[in-house]
């Protein structure tokens, strides 16, 4: 029984940590030009925006744990929206980490991602982002935030456990273009309400006050790491 047992999860590791085949190139572009689809029309932003919201409360949640402050919980809304509490000093470098990691975790996730793909570890990619929704899910403390992560986290077990290979690919191509290409809007978005006079409690504003470096720079800095990002990832999703 021992033996049977030992023998399964080594199986199951070699799948989780063996490389798969890439796709082809259509599949990546195809996927290139589903990402787009569901991030540059407005109304279809106004949905899809919600899972680049998980990406940067997760991000803020993330930071904060490893540097060492409190998590007490997130929230997700229905206007795509979220908030991260967490406790500590209200100053310091966690707290400047932690302010920075949300506009700047969608595009480094969807980099990391890139990575992973580049060396064919399609299943790693999976199992990696559903248990880090898993986890995330501990922390939400909303019911609307609850609904959106447990549809999110269900929607990569299945594609996991059921879908073939070239599904898989697919999916998880298309997952990481979205991050990449969703992960630039945010920052036009809070630069185009900033010189409207809005959004004056912004993650750039509140780093402002930590830091005394002009919102602006840390604006420029959001913008640099997502399209650097986009560059980056691009290249090496295409190289298939």
């Amino acid at each position: 029984m021992d033996s049977t047992a030992s023998a399964s999860l080594a199986s199951l590791w070699d799948q989780v940590s063996g490389s798969q085949p890439d796709p082809d190139l259509w599949v990546v572009i195809a996927t290139l030009v589903a990402a787009l689809a569901v991030v540059v029309p407005h109304n279809v932003w106004r949905i899809s925006r919600n899972a680049i919201t998980i990406a940067h409360e997760g991000g803020h949640g993330l930071t904060a744990l490893l540097t060492g402050r409190q998590l007490t919980g997130i929230r997700l809304h229905s206007d795509t929206s979220g908030l991260t509490v967490s406790r500590g000093k209200p100053h310091g470098l966690g707290m400047i980490l932690t302010a920075a990691a949300g506009y700047t975790a969608p595009p480094l996730l969807g980099l990391g991602g890139a990575a992973l793909l580049a060396v064919g570890h399609i299943t790693l990619l999976l199992w990696l982002a559903t248990a880090l929704l898993i986890a995330m899910l501990v922390m939400i403390r909303n019911a609307y935030g609850a609904l959106t992560v447990v549809l999110t986290g269900g929607t990569f077990l299945l594609v996991s456990w059921l879908a073939g290979p070239q599904v898989q690919a697919a999916f998880a191509y298309a997952v990481v273009w979205f991050l990449l290409v969703g992960g630039v809007r945010p920052a036009f978005e809070l630069q185009a309400k900033r010189s409207r006079g809005g959004a004056g409690d912004s993650d750039a504003d509140q780093l402002s006050r930590l830091t005394h470096v002009p919102a602006g720079l840390w604006l420029f800095l959001f913008h640099a790491v997502s399209l650097c990002s986009l560059i980056g990832g691009g290249r090496w999703l295409l190289e298939v």
